[in-house]
């Protein structure tokens, strides 16, 4: 998994929607990403069934998600977005909450990352791109232990089925990817070109059905090949 801050900006232009209860929170978002030159924020909501709305009409690049919202909460609303087979959005929580049930619960409701509010603005904007592109994020403080608590939580047999249709260098990648290394680390811990080992990262992706890498590191964990 990447880290915040680990990559330049100089992407194309990723389209946001920001999901927060809070209107001086939405605003000062979006005047920050509205003043990078790739992120357009296109659209903002005040609650969790709004975001789920506006997602569906949108269909921006990130939707970044406030956990605890009035009606439907963050944590709803992102297994609705991720559970819909024709939205390719990719949801990112902003929160204050930092402690380990609210990323155990962000994880499992579909979000490809998780980012404290008091982020600095620049390890925001990395993340939305790094998220853009179909990687996951955690904050700096979230470990891989989470992503294995969360597995192991409720291990299954439709994961270990599914790993089980990895070739064994797909085996290897996966491995590398559950323990938080990069394409570049994994290229050079593999001896492959950096391309090839994004080939095989797609290629996991769909045959584990994994909308992106955490979710990815996820069913490794769930089906015991990681441990």
């Amino acid at each position: 998994m990447m880290r915040p801050g680990s990559d330049a900006p100089g992407y194309a232009s990723v389209r946001v929607v920001v999901a927060d209860d809070q209107e001086l929170v939405r605003t000062g978002f979006g005047m920050i990403l509205d003043a990078e030159p790739n992120i357009t924020v296109v659209g903002d909501a005040a609650d969790g069934r709004a975001a789920v709305t506006e997602t569906a009409r949108l269909r921006p690049d990130v939707v970044l998600m406030d956990i605890r919202m009035p009606g439907l909460d963050g944590l709803a609303a992102t297994r609705q977005i991720t559970a819909d087979p024709l939205c390719r959005s990719r949801v990112l929580m902003l929160t204050t909450f930092d402690d380990d049930d609210h990323v155990y619960a962000a994880l499992e409701a579909g979000a490809s990352g998780y980012l404290l509010k008091d982020a600095p603005a620049d390890q925001l904007v990395a993340a939305i791109h790094v998220i853009a592109r179909g990687e996951s994020i955690l904050a700096p403080a979230v470990t891989t232990r989470l992503v294995r608590e969360v597995a192991r939580r409720r291990r299954d047999v439709v994961s270990q089925r599914a790993v089980a249709t990895l070739s064994p260098r797909e085996t290897e990648v996966l491995l590398l990817m559950a323990a938080g290394r990069s394409n570049q680390e994994i290229a050079a811990t593999l001896v492959l070109s950096e391309a090839t080992v994004k080939t095989h990262v797609a290629r996991i992706l769909a045959k584990l059905g994994s909308r992106d890498r955490v979710q990815a590191v996820v069913t490794a964990y769930r089906s015991g090949l990681a441990d």
